[in-house]
Formats: structure tokens, sequence, C-alpha cells
């Protein structure tokens, strides 16, 4: 029997990014907007009623308005890939939610011709699309989600009690949004959507007081492989 094929989608959902080849697309972001179909097995969550077995498109909303927000892309079809590559990508370690099996997603740029015309994307990818990297880091793993040379999104899985000094090189900005609740960023408590930017060389500490692992959604611009998770972190007493 073939596993059911249930889709939550998001439609009309507007922001802003910098995407496109031409000069004057290149400092400033314009209007995009985006459509996604998630095709996931509701089962779980139609018997439990728990979201967690589910997604969360309130979340999931916020998470892709972040990532546009915070990338720059030439193409939209490098836009495209790299949000599929997010929405495709296994659950973090300790992140309550579903698998997704396949993506539709479209991606409209509608002041791109002026009025004349809207011009649009359009993909779908499967599961097996994307292979995540995972890389051992002093505050636990970092999960390469896709890099390009103009942006890098990474997932941060700090183990409980574990600091993450992360700094950016000078003229390079960063963006990162909190996964999970529990986190902190430079002892201010952060809620699951916080985001905190960087920008020119600044250094923020996330911390991890909690006695599980938490997740830091990362955005790096423009040399993602250039920004410092190898700090050496400070261990911290937890209880359970």
């Amino acid at each position: 029997m073939e596993p059911a094929r249930d889709v939550i989608a998001i439609h009309g959902l507007e922001t802003e990014c910098v995407v496109g080849v031409y000069p004057h697309e290149r400092g400033t972001p314009q209007p995009l907007c985006i459509d996604v179909e998630l095709s996931v097995d509701t089962e779980a969550a139609a018997r439990s009623e728990k979201l967690s077995y589910s997604i969360d498109y309130d979340g999931l909303a916020s998470q892709l308005v972040f990532l546009l927000q915070s990338c720059r892309f030439r193409l939209l079809e490098t836009a495209a890939h790299a949000l599929c590559a997010y929405l495709l990508s296994p659950p973090a370690p300790g992140e309550r939610r579903a698998q997704v099996r396949a993506v539709r997603l479209k991606l409209t740029k509608p002041d791109a011709l002026g009025g004349r015309a809207v011009p649009s994307l359009t993909v779908e990818r499967k599961a097996g699309f994307v292979e995540v990297a995972q890389k051992q880091a002093p505050f636990g793993t970092v999960d390469v989600i896709n890099e390009t040379r103009e942006a890098g999104i990474y997932r941060l899985n700090l183990a409980a009690g574990r600091q993450a000094p992360l700094s950016v090189r000078p003229r390079a900005v960063g963006a990162a949004m909190a996964l999970s609740d529990g986190l902190s960023c430079d002892g201010e408590q952060l809620t699951v959507g916080s985001v905190c930017r960087t920008t020119d060389g600044e250094r923020h500490t996330y911390e991890n007081p909690t006695p599980r692992q938490r997740t830091i959604l990362l955005v790096h611009c423009p040399e993602p492989a250039r920004f410092d998770w190898e700090s050496k972190p400070r261990p911290r007493a937890h209880g359970l």
C-alpha cells in the first residue's frame, strides 16, 4: 500500500529578497511571493491531535520569510533550490515535526517586468533531492543545508549546556533564528522564531542552558564557509 499523500499548502506569502542579476537588483530587496505545497503524512497528527506530528504552517511561513530576507540570490532558480533543500531536510535533532516527502514551490517576482507581465518559477522536488552534511563543532553539530557563493544556510545544534560564540568577517552579514525554546543570545532569552542579525565583524554568543539539544537556523553572506563556529565553548552545569 502506498503511503498517504496529504498536502499542507501556503499560498500568497509575501516578503522581500535581494534576487536578480541586474545592477539595480543587487543592492535593493524587491517583492517576492511564495506559494508552497508540502507532501506529508498527517495520519499520526489526525489521530493524536498533536501539531508535532504535522507541520506548523505559522512557524514555516516565518522561516521561509527569514531565509529570503537574510539571503541574497542571483537567480530565482538558486532561491528555489535553497528553499527546497531546507524544506526537505530531515527534522533537526529534537525538532518535532513531520518529514516532508515532496515540495512544490512557486516564486513570483511581481515587479520584475515593470508591470508588463509577472514572471515566476515553479519547481518540484522529492526528499531524495537533498543530502544534509553534518559537521562536528565544539558546541555540538552543524547541518549544512545549502551553500552558494553568496549565501550559506545552516542549522546549529547546540548540545546541553554549551555556548556557540559566532562572528562574521568584516563586510559580511549574518542572521540567526531560534528554532527551539530555551536558547539565549548574549544573555538575552530567545523565544522560538526570535531573530538576531549580525553585521561587519560583530560577535554574538548563543547559549543552551537546557538539559537537551537546541537548534538555531543560521544564514551567512557572502562567504558561507568563513564564519567562525570553531571557537571553543565553555561547558555549563545544568539540571535535569
